[in-house]
């Protein structure tokens, strides 16, 4: 077991939040006993009991046969203790509506975590089938917009990546360190960065780092369909957002007598 801070980790606690996540990840698809010792490595044995206990405390659902396995009820109810107990995405909110009904498209706001932005809130727009922006859904940092807004915030040789872990979402993902370097180059220059299509096809975005943190950890985002964004919404967007990142950063200071949650 690996240690922090000076403190052995507990291995059946470890086990347990591997299953949840792993859990979790794996969303509508069921998953089966075996399958999920076999990933985590554990005794079958082990699993079971370890699958029981959490189906009796809320935290893993089982179907009628008892042979299929899901993510439980008490996972949603910690997360959105989560989005509700944080101050910043509670003052944030009213700007994702402000920026939607400015510009009638998609608002994100994510969180940097690792290698990945996780999506703390969305403002639909009416205007198209929503993509990838559900709450709670974590996307590789190097593959749009919120994440290398938020990675070019940091030294080249701090992001956590490799050529190797460059996965592409689509055709125009960055799967090359130099690429993805480089892009992060123009966001500093520009302030903001562009996805073209390298989260989902047919979706442009445009993201912000929030910079109340340093280095900043929360950013916002626009999305657009690319068969409607001309070079006119395009600077719209970009000007829109630019105002919008201002006036957050202006209401949300660092915080003085709060967690400084790590």
């Amino acid at each position: 077991m690996s240690e922090g801070r000076g403190v052995r980790g507990v291995k059946s606690a470890a086990r347990t939040v591997a299953l949840l996540e792993l859990l979790a990840a794996r969303g509508e698809r069921p998953s089966r006993l075996d399958e999920l010792a076999e990933d985590l490595d554990v005794p079958r044995s082990s699993m079971y009991q370890l699958l029981q206990t959490l189906v009796d405390c809320g935290w893993v659902r089982t179907d009628a046969t008892g042979s299929l396995y899901g993510i439980g009820i008490r996972a949603l109810l910690t997360g959105t203790s989560y989005l509700d107990g944080d101050r910043r995405i509670r003052a944030v909110r009213p700007y994702l509506d402000e920026a939607s009904d400015a510009l009638g498209e998609t608002i994100h706001l994510a969180r940097l975590d690792g290698p990945d932005v996780v999506y703390l809130a969305t403002r639909e727009s009416h205007e198209y089938l929503r993509t990838i922006s559900r709450v709670g859904r974590r996307v590789p940092a190097h593959a749009g917009a919120l994440g290398k807004a938020l990675l070019a915030e940091r030294p080249d040789d701090e992001l956590p990546f490799t050529d190797e872990s460059l996965t592409a979402l689509t055709e125009n993902t960055h799967t090359s360190r130099t690429a993805l370097l480089a892009d992060l180059a123009r966001v500093r220059e520009r302030g903001y960065s562009i996805d073209r299509e390298e989260t989902v096809t047919g979706i442009a975005g445009f993201g912000f780092a929030l910079r109340y943190d340093t280095p900043a950890t929360d950013a916002i985002s626009c999305s657009v369909p690319v068969a409607r964004l001309t070079g006119e919404h395009e600077a719209h967007i970009i000007s829109v957002m630019r105002e919008v990142r201002a006036t957050i950063e202006s209401r949300l200071p660092p915080a003085s007598g709060t967690p400084d949650w790590r």
